[in-house]
Formats: structure tokens, C-alpha cells, sequence
């Protein structure tokens, strides 16, 4: 039983150093949820009056243009996957990687192509295994993203908008992340980014003749577009980036609870288990004793008689 007793011993030391990391690793990223919440409510103010200004132009004008014009039959697609560069995150990733495949195979059951683009080394992870053509990837900034990140992903994606369908171009682009709806609920989404979709994405729709004399565009509504767009698509995975990674802390943090309850539920488990070994021994110790004083008593008797 002593044996038994070291082994138990052993499991306790191990599970509790598990837990002092799984509890670091909770308060870092309960932490973290707070930063990345106030970052995704500055972005919003930003990206509202630039989603105005972008429905204004494209509203209060005729020009066609390629980022808001609907192609009659679009032939291709872009998909923008966001997972996480680490695990330990619960089902963070593998949620929004299935959400990604639900949207891949509506588009391409309705005859499209599709280009996938992911940020976060999970989700290259599950093309690269897969042996699935990835167009471009990016990682190493999920848990704390900038405009910057956003400036870097959004720029090929523009171009493949921008670009024609026989040149390697796309008619749409959609993307794929995970919204931050509390800390305790985080929902895989998926939105169309291009072609702008005005109904959708007009925060107080108005018509056209009341945007007319609002606005004056200068030097033309094309070169506006030619200017807004872009920003509008890098403020857009901008809020996107954020919102996933105040998910991910947020799916972190709660796998990492649930890991540390777990683990003070196993110690308990296992010192009882000790405690009962230990209790064992000192009785097999005892008896043994008793034992062997009753034995010697009656050899005594015995040598006296």
C-alpha cells in the first residue's frame, strides 16, 4: 500500500502545478476580455459614420462601381476565415471553421468558386492537413490585433474584387468570424462584405433625393468610392479581428475555469483516495503489530510453562 500512497501523491503534485497554470491562464485572459472590449466599442463610432458616408456616395450617385455593383451571375468568391494563433480556447476555432464550411458549400452548391483566405494559425492548420488550397494567410496577431493587421489582410482581398473574374478575380467577398456577444456567449457569423449591400449596411436608410442635396461629391463620386471603399472594407475586418479576439479570450477563459474546477475536483478525488491508502497502512501497521506482541505473549507463555 505504500506504493499506492506515492503514486496517489505523485498525481496530486501533478494536478495541482496543471492547476496553478490553467488559473494563470484564466485571470490572463479574463484580463484581456476587458482590453479587447473597450477596443471594439472605440472602432464602432468609426466604422458607422464611415459606412454612411460610403452609403451616401454609392446611394447619391449613379456611378457604377466595382465594389457596389451586383454582377448578374457572379461566377467567383472570397471567403475571410478568422481563427486563433493558440488553443486552448474550447470550440473558438472549430466553430468558426465549420461556419466556414457552411458558407463554402452554399456558394458553391449555388456555382460558384471559392477563394479562401484565413488569419490564425488554426485554421491554416485544418486547410494545410486537409491538403485545401488556402489563396493567403496570415498569423501571429489574433489574441491582439491592429488597424495595421486589418490594413494588411484587407489589401489583397481588394484587389481581388477589383480585379476580373478571368484575370483571378472574385464578384464577392464574405467573411467569416466570431462575434462578441457576452462573456458567456460567442456566436460564428458570416457577412457579406462586397458587394456593399446598401439595404443591409445603411444604418438609417434614406432615398436618393433626399441624399442629393446633401452632398456635393468632388472631384467625382467614382473617386470617392475609389477612396472610401477601401477604408470601408479595412474598418469592417478591422471590427472583425476585434470582435474575435475578445471572443477568443472570452472561450479561453472559460475553457480555463472549467479546466481548473476540474482539477480541484480531481485533487479531492485523489486525496481521498490517499487519505483512505494512508488509512490502510497505519491499520495493516497496527495489526501487524498486535500481531506480533500477541505472538510474542504466547511464546513467553509457552518458554515459562
Amino acid at each position: 500500500m505504500g506504493a499506492q500512497l506515492r503514486v496517489y501523491k505523485r498525481r496530486i503534485k501533478s494536478v495541482t502545478a496543471t492547476k496553478k497554470i490553467t488559473k494563470a491562464m484564466e485571470m490572463i485572459a479574463a484580463s484581456r476580455i476587458v482590453k479587447a472590449q473597450r477596443q471594439v466599442a472605440a472602432s464602432k463610432p468609426y466604422a458607422t459614420e464611415l459606412t454612411r458616408a460610403v452609403t451616401a456616395v454609392a446611394t447619391g450617385s449613379n456611378t457604377k462601381h466595382p465594389l457596389t455593383t451586383e454582377v448578374d451571375s457572379p461566377a467567383r468568391a472570397a471567403v475571410l476565415l478568422i481563427t486563433s494563433d493558440r488553443g486552448l480556447a474550447g470550440g473558438y476555432s472549430s466553430n468558426a471553421i465549420k461556419a466556414a464550411e457552411r458558407l463554402t458549400e452554399r456558394l458553391t452548391g449555388e456555382g460558384k468558386e471559392v477563394d479562401t483566405y484565413i488569419v490564425g494559425r488554426k485554421g491554416v492548420s485544418y486547410y494545410g492537413f486537409r491538403g485545401r488550397k488556402v489563396a493567403d494567410s496570415w498569423t501571429g496577431f489574433t489574441d491582439s490585433p491592429t488597424y495595421a493587421d486589418a490594413k494588411r489582410v484587407a489589401g489583397p482581398l481588394i484587389e481581388s474584387v477589383v480585379k476580373e473574374t478571368a484575370e483571378g478575380g472574385v464578384d464577392e467577398l464574405h467573411i467569416v468570424f466570431t462575434e462578441f456577444v457576452s462573456m458567456m456567449t460567442q456566436t460564428p457569423v458570416d457577412n457579406r462584405l462586397l458587394p456593399l449591400s446598401l439595404a443591409a449596411d445603411s444604418a438609417e436608410p434614406v432615398g436618393k433625393s433626399e441624399l442629393l442635396p446633401l452632398f456635393d461629391f468632388e472631384p467625382s463620386a467614382e473617386d470617392v468610392l475609389d477612396a472610401l471603399l477601401p477604408r470601408y472594407v479595412e474598418s469592417r475586418i478591422y471590427n472583425a479581428l476585434l470582435q474575435s479576439a475578445a471572443s477568443e479570450h472570452a472561450a479561453r477563459r472559460r475553457a480555463m475555469k472549467s479546466a481548473t474546477d476540474n482539477a480541484e475536483e480531481l485533487i479531492k478525488s485523489l486525496t481521498r483516495l490517499a487519505n483512505a491508502a494512508r488509512q490502510a497502512d497505519i491499520t495493516q501497521e497496527i495489526s501487524e503489530i498486535v500481531g506480533g506482541a500477541s505472538a510474542l505473549a504466547d511464546a513467553t507463555a509457552g518458554s515459562d510453562k
